[in-house]
């Protein structure tokens, strides 16, 4: 009997892809998470500051200037832990946003919406058609895009989404403009497989450059391009090459660059996100704390290059400290 078991256990479950023990792992990850979160929303700012100049020291091979920041990071890592705001917040939230982005630009560049959810039992699946994303709203890396709603496996993915629902992402990745946003599952239209995705990073109110992406599931490549849709001589993850071909500028190149414009202004730093389906722009996400704060430039002097461009005011820092300890 005790052989039978053990011979099952090898040959059925020690798989990586093995359901249960997917589960298993995916249980000791959550608790692993809720933890963590759990004791950065207990430290000071003083013990958050000193987390992340580990974290920063591990991945850069050298200090995090909290007094005087220089790099591109280094600021990222300011900016996300003392100058949130309430607008910040707001284009943080995934439905919330929409509204404001709706007002700015029109809501034909929205994705279209299928359902807001306050828990997964709440999600009518008969309802929806075969394709669909979901996401949640108050977080980030909750995507999952549904090909064929008869191949879910519903319990793993309840499971997924209410442990999402419990994540707090301000004291998960530190950025603080995460805080107090409804923690809602949204479900939108999904846009199929040719779909193009453009990533502007805009600082002082301009879009200065812009990347894309290939092959995002295969061998994957990242282009980055000024605005005239010049190939620039860096790249912002270490992992992901360039391209070996020439990329031809998309004829909507302008139009994006012109919603971008609306977007950011007002904005020290912000990256725009939009997608390309057939013609046709859609607004994806606004984003204040790229990579959170990790971005590997190479070669690195681009690091200080962007923190160069990017305006910015570290007396916010000294503000938040004389008033409050702890956020």
């Amino acid at each position: 009997m005790l052989e039978g078991v053990k011979k099952f256990i090898k040959s059925r479950l020690i798989t990586d892809s093995h359901p249960l023990l997917l589960s298993m792992w995916k249980r000791r990850f959550e608790r692993k998470l809720l933890w963590e979160q759990e004791m950065h929303s207990r430290m000071t700012y003083a013990e958050l500051e000193a987390e992340l100049s580990r974290r920063y020291e591990a991945m850069f091979g050298r200090k995090l200037d909290w007094d005087n920041p220089k790099t591109y990071n280094e600021k990222i890592h300011v900016s996300k832990l003392y100058m949130s705001t309430p607008l910040k917040t707001r284009l943080a939230d995934k439905f919330a946003a929409r509204e404001w982005i709706a007002e700015r630009i029109g809501s034909e560049y929205l994705v279209p919406l299928l359902g807001v959810y306050d828990s997964f039992d709440d999600i009518d699946f008969d309802a929806l058609p075969d394709k669909f994303v979901i996401k949640c709203t108050h977080d980030s890396k909750s995507v999952t895009v549904v090909r064929d709603k008869s191949k879910i496996n519903m319990g793993m993915l309840r499971a997924k989404y209410e442990g999402f629902l419990k994540r707090d992402w301000a004291f998960l990745s530190l950025e603080m403009h995460y805080r107090d946003i409804p923690h809602k599952i949204i479900i939108e239209q999904y846009l199929g497989d040719a779909i193009s995705d453009y990533k502007f990073t805009c600082l002082n109110g301009e879009p200065v450059f812009m990347w894309t992406d290939f092959d995002r599931f295969g061998d994957h490549r990242r282009n980055i391009y000024n605005m005239d849709w010049e190939l620039q001589p860096f790249r912002k993850d270490i992992r992901i090459p360039n391209t070996d071909y020439e990329c031809p500028r998309p004829p909507e190149f302008e139009d994006m660059k012109r919603i971008v414009k609306i977007l950011c202004e007002g904005f020290d730093q912000v990256r725009v996100d939009l997608y390309l389906v057939e013609g046709h722009i859609y607004f994806g996400e606004m984003t204040f704390a790229g990579a959170n704060g990790f971005s590997q430039f190479v070669p690195d002097e681009w690091d200080y290059r962007f923190g160069e461009m990017w305006p910015f005011d570290n007396t916010a820092r000294a503000k938040v400290l004389a008033e409050h300890s702890r956020p």
